[in-house]
């Protein structure tokens, strides 16, 4: 049986348990001489954490704790489920069940009493996220945030879920209660099996890696992508739409070197074209201040959810200069260069690395408030003609998209409106920039909540960005050279030879993960190929070396060193999400490297990495797009 028939049946095993427990709910009653823990508290541990998310929480009446070695060593002695709680400043669907449920005094009476309540930040600890992620989307089929996974003392995950409507979230707290008295025993034993199951590794010594083996993988990931692509409106799938960055970037890589093993080259190029046209000049795309928001609500990229995160920025960026050199289109160029504006701009901090993200909601609680127009305002701010170039260009004319105003999307092109109003198209430009110079000076009065953590990880790969803009602007080139030297003084400890996860003034807010350590070397690897410095090479060299020491074994990939976590210890293959699979990028940074030195015991060591994971790659390659990248660099397989 393969691990991904294992999967279909245990997440088979978990729907019947939380079927039951559904079920046992309709008779289930609250025995009201329960002796229930008050939930009120004035403040919890988390009050003024560094973390702005954690400090969001630190008036909540759950008396949350951090993941660490003593909230599991007080659930072992208590004998209590831990529940963990995961998610990110900018989450809406975070705010809203905060409000809806931990701020609820009956919600917290329940998490306190019965159950250790952790909450986690999950851009500050990426590993534990990305498990319970993985945990949860195996067992119940999807995943996201706000994150909720109930975890033994012994640190086995049991059940994952995510956003849970009050009512129902009680629900649950008491049944699992209950479930917890009457049959612990039950509940450990499938939470360690469960997690045996999906815990498997693979390693080889092997260096010959299957040129067939390759072939094989091209032809099953282009079926499966154009099987669940979007060639109407670009991008997958048929409901929200993200940009997918790591399968785009492959496609693009795939149509580079297509010719010899496919013959769906015109069929990728079309695909990506209208990816990349859609994504920019519809509700993806601040068609205001540049930046692109996380991901649209609809298939047609309409309706963002608002919050605006670094790293798909930094992705994004990236991902459209490759796009503009391949495809020889300019305005590609332009795109990605307003992305990197925008981080210079809006994710600025003071120091010469940038935010996490802005919030989706504004400081009136409002989401989307922040970049949302009224008819009335845009007629206040604009004169008569300008009022009706927006009004056919973003296509104002009928009612609001939300209930707040207007978001911007492009519903004609700038020819067609310059034909439209019979001026030349290079006066139109002029114009429209005028117009947005007018709605940003009106929009820059309104306030955006910003989180401002310094993650060691994804300004890597916004340095990666700026190495990519380098190559025609020197004005990104001095952004690089300045975010390096950060990383140098502030995220890098040279005598203990290690990564920080984030940068802080007032507190210590973790080691990097395999996530840090694989992001810095590949973006290392670019800088010290565009400045050829020598003290750029010797500390490429300890980053790799640190790397592969502490998150690669016997057992496969660690996500981090220290993981309390019981599932998930070893992994064959780190799969893609939003951000691309750090275990590939490690990989092939390093194969690219020893490509560069000649150096045969960084190819070896990358070669055995790649050489993995056979037949969980041939059945859902389409989740391992970066590894797949990575294999088809290998220049000389048999």
């Amino acid at each position: 049986m393969t691990l991904y028939t294992k999967v279909n049946y245990l997440r088979w095993v978990i729907f019947v348990i939380l079927a039951g427990l559904l079920i046992q709910s309709t008779n289930a009653k609250t025995n009201s001489s329960d002796s229930i823990a008050t939930g009120k508290a004035e403040k919890n541990s988390l009050y003024k954490h560094a973390s702005p998310y954690l400090d969001m929480h630190g008036r909540d009446p759950v008396r949350w704790k951090e993941w660490n070695a003593e909230t599991l060593k007080q659930a072992k002695e208590q004998n209590k489920l831990i529940f963990v709680s995961s998610g990110y400043f900018s989450c809406h669907w975070c705010h809203v069940m905060q409000r809806e449920s931990y701020q609820d005094e009956q919600v917290a009476k329940l998490l306190n009493s019965y159950f250790v309540p952790v909450k986690v930040d999950r851009e500050l600890n990426p590993a534990l996220d990305a498990l319970l992620i993985d945990f949860t989307e195996r067992t119940q089929g999807h995943a996201g945030w706000p994150l909720n996974v109930f975890v033994t003392p012994d640190g086995y995950p049991l059940i994952g879920m995510t956003y849970v409507p009050p009512d129902n979230f009680l629900k649950v707290l008491k049944l699992l209660k209950q479930q917890w008295v009457s049959d612990q025993a039950g509940l450990n034993n499938m939470a360690q099996a469960v997690s045996g199951e999906l815990s498997t590794a693979e390693v080889t010594n092997s260096t010959k890696v299957s040129r067939q083996w390759i072939t094989e993988l091209n032809k099953i990931f282009i079926y499966q992508t154009l099987s669940s692509a979007d060639e109407m409106q670009g991008g997958f799938g048929e409901q929200n739409k993200f940009p997918n960055v790591p399968k785009l970037n492959t496609l693009i890589e795939m149509y580079v070197q297509s010719g010899k093993e496919f013959d769906s080259k015109e069929q990728i190029k079309d695909f990506l074209i209208v990816s990349f046209n859609k994504m920019a000049s519809q509700g993806l795309r601040d068609q205001l201040g540049g930046g692109f928001y996380r991901y649209t609500v609809d298939p047609g990229w309409q309706i963002p959810h608002f919050e605006k995160m670094l790293y798909d920025n930094a992705l994004l960026a990236k991902l459209y200069y490759r796009a503009a050199d391949v495809f020889k289109n300019d305005s590609y160029r332009q795109i990605a260069d307003e992305t990197l504006d925008f981080i210079l701009s809006d994710l600025a901090t003071g120091t010469a690395a940038f935010a996490a993200s802005l919030s989706a909601v504004d400081n009136r609680g409002i989401e989307g408030g922040y970049y949302l127009w009224t008819n009335d305002v845009l007629k206040k701010t604009l004169n008569s003609q300008e009022y009706d170039i927006i009004n056919l260009y973003w296509g104002l004319s009928g009612a609001p998209d939300l209930e707040d105003g207007h978001h911007f999307a492009e519903v004609m092109s700038v020819a067609e409106l310059a034909s439209e109003f019979k001026i030349p198209e290079n006066v139109l430009k002029k114009k429209l920039q005028t117009i947005r110079e007018k709605l940003l000076s009106v929009r820059a009065k309104r306030v955006l909540p910003k989180d401002e953590k310094i993650l060691t990880g994804w300004n890597a790969l916004t340095l990666s960005a700026f190495i990519s803009g380098a190559k025609h602007n020197d004005r990104y080139r001095q952004s690089a050279a300045k975010l390096v030297e950060f990383f140098k003084l502030r995220l890098w400890d040279s005598s203990s030879k290690e990564l920080l996860r984030a940068y802080s003034e007032t507190a210590n807010l973790g080691s990097g993960s395999l996530e840090d350590y694989a992001y810095t070397a590949q973006a290392l690897l670019a800088w010290w190929q565009l400045e050829k410095r020598s003290e750029d090479q010797q500390w490429l060299e300890e980053i790799l070396t640190q790397a592969w020491r502490r998150f690669y074994g016997p057992q496969g990939w660690r996500l981090a060193e220290n993981m309390l976590l019981k599932y998930g210890s070893g992994q064959t293959i780190v799969s893609d999400g939003p951000l691309p699979s750090p275990s590939s990028v490690l990989v092939a940074t390093t194969y690219q490297y020893s490509k560069l030195t000649k150096n045969t015991k960084w190819r070896d060591k990358s070669l055995r990495a790649l050489n993995v994971g056979h037949q969980d790659m041939r059945e859902q390659v389409f989740y391992f797009a970066t590894q797949l990248n990575a294999l088809q660099e290998i220049d000389n397989v048999d």
